[in-house]
């Protein structure tokens, strides 16, 4: 038998490796990040990619520098960002309601869920339009834009989980004189947690698609209506800083729901 110094030898080498794996993907990533910018870059220095289509990192950067001076990118950053928040924090609430009246209801959920199916494979864009001539150009129809993409699609995983939490533990409740408000405090809504938060990850990238599809369309403001203002004036670098930006805000909102997730998972124990 090993002995306890063996075993916590056994676990530091297990730890350290783990640690060594985790640094040595986070170093490739960052070499390949790097080789792209590199390559990019002398691609359009020496004429191997147009310039003037695909820009280049030294150009990207000093639009963005210039933006900086005068704190227009960080106005449409910020418009961006309240839209999706706001767009995000909707389709929680509204997807956690609808999906708890569908667990109350079995009937209800019978006859909602084609419907559900049939709106979540909708493509969201064909709706935008449609948006515009109901609640015209503006921050509300951009938000309704950002939730519409969403929505559908969180209402379904939600109810799913509630589906299958279980079906042992509701009984008990039942059993020991429960109602079905008992059941889904104490039994559905707690071993649902994990799939509220993993859903909860997708919609955050989710709701910043609908917020550029709405802003593409009915803005005057914000990241999607300066690569809609961009490509129109063929200032492309601005399209791609635009772009650049969408893919950082993208991740930082992933990583930060990811922190979120586990914080509430450590503290629950799950």
């Amino acid at each position: 038998m090993k002995t306890k110094n063996q075993e916590l030898t056994a676990q530091e080498k297990f730890v350290r490796r783990h640690k060594r794996h985790r640094k040595q993907i986070t170093s490739c990533r960052f070499l390949l990040l790097v080789f792209f910018l590199v390559f990019w870059e002398i691609s359009a220095d020496t004429g191997l990619i147009d310039s003037f289509f695909f820009s280049s990192p030294s150009r990207v950067v000093m639009l963005f520098m210039e933006m900086c001076m005068d704190y227009t990118i960080f106005f449409h950053i910020g418009i961006t960002l309240w839209e999706t928040v706001i767009s995000f924090l909707l389709v929680f609430l509204i997807s956690l309601l609808t999906a708890t009246l569908l667990w109350y209801s079995s009937r209800l959920s019978e006859v909602l869920e084609p419907y559900l199916v049939i709106l979540n494979s909708l493509p969201k864009s064909a709706l935008a339009p449609l948006f515009i001539v109901w609640l015209g150009t503006g921050t509300t129809t951009i938000i309704v834009a950002g939730i519409s993409v969403a929505l559908f699609g969180s209402i379904i995983s939600f109810y799913s989980g509630f589906k299958q939490c279980d079906r042992e533990k509701i009984t008990l409740i039942y059993t020991l004189g429960g109602n079905n408000r008992d059941a889904f405090h104490k039994v559905v809504l707690p071993s649902s947690i994990p799939v509220l938060l993993s859903t909860t990850k997708v919609n955050i990238g989710l709701s910043l698609v609908g917020v550029i599809i709405g802003e593409f369309l009915a803005a005057r403001r914000g990241l999607g209506y300066l690569i809609i203002y961009g490509s129109q004036v063929f200032q492309l670098n601005l399209v791609i800083t635009s772009v650049i930006l969408l893919c950082i805000i993208a991740m930082g909102l992933y990583k930060g729901t990811q922190l979120i997730e586990r914080k509430i998972k450590k503290h629950m124990n799950l």
